[in-house]
């Protein structure tokens, strides 16, 4: 079994809500902190090219040298935080040392276009710490003594990482108190949907074999309730499919109790008879109970081959009649009865063809049976409407009316002539509703009896 099958679907759903969760968070703690580290550096950024402006402006051109007009006040206002202190330096030619309160800072790096007048920003390592520098280079003196003086402010980027520490955590800190708060209601909210698969589970561990009654679940979400009409469906077919085994069982013990008893019977009086005529006369009844019980035998399983799921396949039931009666020819000249076909040269309908030819096979030899000698028995496939006909047709003595209403019912007889059990209609019935077609009986004038199966044409 896979790690995956192993894992409950309590604990799949956690971690695939709870996952993201935790992922979505540390991507927005990182994302933070880059934002926060950018609006640090251009607050930075700022800062020092406001400085560096105003501490240029501090040094004036006079005449071929510099004054410096850099009071205590100015001074104070640079370095105000003694956390973060403020490097500046004054530098002229650029590199030589003027004015300042740290070491010589390296200008611009190389490479790095530098505008005259204009203050530039970049990074550099100074004693190990990173720093921020707004360094800007101007002219002063007379066309014959042109001089560059550079003026330059630098501030450590501990302060810039600090800040964005505190942003992070500021925003962080309370996205982790919803994020636990949002894992409980998550967790809650879970365990709440599952309860209804709980009680789903609960009552079909309450299932039996002799208690198979729907499942119900009316508040339970639409989810649930189509897994629970799926489950329904399936305990039905269990249903059926039990009480036809339980029919069938039934059906055969009390079918072939009677003929077994009669056939202990004839072989023990057969065993005590000494003359040949008497031992034969009780050997002909034990093979007619014998062919009897064999006839029971099949239509007893051909009636629970009816109660089996069935696949419906296109079928020519002009040529399936004209088959079968083809093969009933010659007990049909046995019995002396005239069999033929009528009807249609094709005819295609939707069916199970080993059925049908059962059907078939039950209706002659019903009429075979019980038509008589000189008889005329036929054979019909024909489309009536939306539906195809089977029928066969016989003018024997036929039923009475109120024995027509009983012809379909199982184990019952008209006549109690020997090798019927009263089962071939009930199949053909059987077979029919199967197929969704019914099944009609009907007197012939003068005399005779028609059975018709109506079969849909389409599914």
């Amino acid at each position: 079994m896979s790690t995956a099958a192993r894992f409950s679907l309590k604990r799949q759903l956690l971690l695939w809500l709870l996952l993201p969760q935790l992922v979505l968070w540390l991507m927005g703690g990182v994302l933070a902190f880059r934002v926060a580290l950018t609006y640090a550096e251009k607050a930075i950024d700022q800062s020092l090219t406001q400085s560096v402006r105003s501490l240029a402006r501090q040094v004036k051109p006079f005449g071929s040298g510099l004054l410096v007009d850099f009071p205590r006040a100015a001074q104070d206002i640079i370095e105000q935080d003694p956390k973060d202190r403020v490097t500046y330096m004054v530098s002229s030619p650029p590199g030589s040392f003027l004015l300042g309160n740290g070491k010589l800072l390296p200008g611009p790096p190389a490479g790095m276009v530098v505008p005259q007048n204009e203050p530039v920003l970049y990074n550099l390592v100074l004693e190990g710490k990173s720093m921020r520098v707004a360094s800007i280079d101007l002219s002063f003196g007379d066309g014959m003594t042109a001089q560059r003086m550079r003026v330059q402010v630098a501030k450590s980027l501990v302060v810039q990482q600090g800040i964005a520490r505190e942003l992070v955590r500021d925003v962080l800190f309370p996205l982790l108190l919803l994020g636990a708060v949002l894992s409980v209601l998550v967790y809650a909210g879970i365990r709440r949907g599952l309860l209804p698969l709980q009680r789903l589970e609960a009552q079909l561990a309450n299932r039996t074999a002799a208690s198979l009654s729907p499942i119900e679940m009316t508040q339970a979400p639409e989810e649930v309730q189509s897994l629970a009409m799926v489950l329904n469906q399936l305990l039905t077919t269990l249903r059926r499919s039990l009480s036809q085994e339980k029919r069938f069982l039934n059906d055969a013990a009390h079918q072939l109790r009677t003929p077994l008893a009669g056939l202990i019977s004839q072989t023990e009086l057969a065993m005590q008879e000494t003359e040949p005529a008497a031992l034969q006369q009780r050997l002909t009844k034990v093979h007619t109970g014998a062919q009897r019980s064999a006839h029971l035998v099949h239509q007893l399983l051909s009636l629970a081959r009816t109660e089996a799921e069935i696949t419906l396949q296109p079928v020519d039931l002009a040529a399936l009649a004209r088959e079968v009666a083809r093969e009933w020819t010659p007990r049909a000249v046995a019995a002396g009865v005239d069999l033929g076909y009528e009807g249609e040269d094709a005819l295609s309908a939707p069916g199970d063809k080993l059925l049908l030819r059962e059907v078939l096979n039950n209706l002659i030899d019903n009429a075979l049976r019980y038509a008589g000698r000189g008889t005329t028995v036929t054979l019909r496939a024909r489309a009536e409407g939306a539906h195809g006909v089977l029928e066969v047709e016989d003018n024997g003595p036929g039923l009475s009316a109120e024995d027509m209403e009983r012809v379909f019912e199982r184990f019952w007889r008209a006549s109690e002539l020997p090798g019927g059990c009263g089962l071939g209609l009930a199949i053909v019935a059987e077979i029919a509703q199967r197929h969704g077609g019914n099944t009609y009986a009907f007197a012939v004038e003068p005399q005779g009896l028609r059975i018709k199966l109506e079969l849909p044409l389409s599914p």
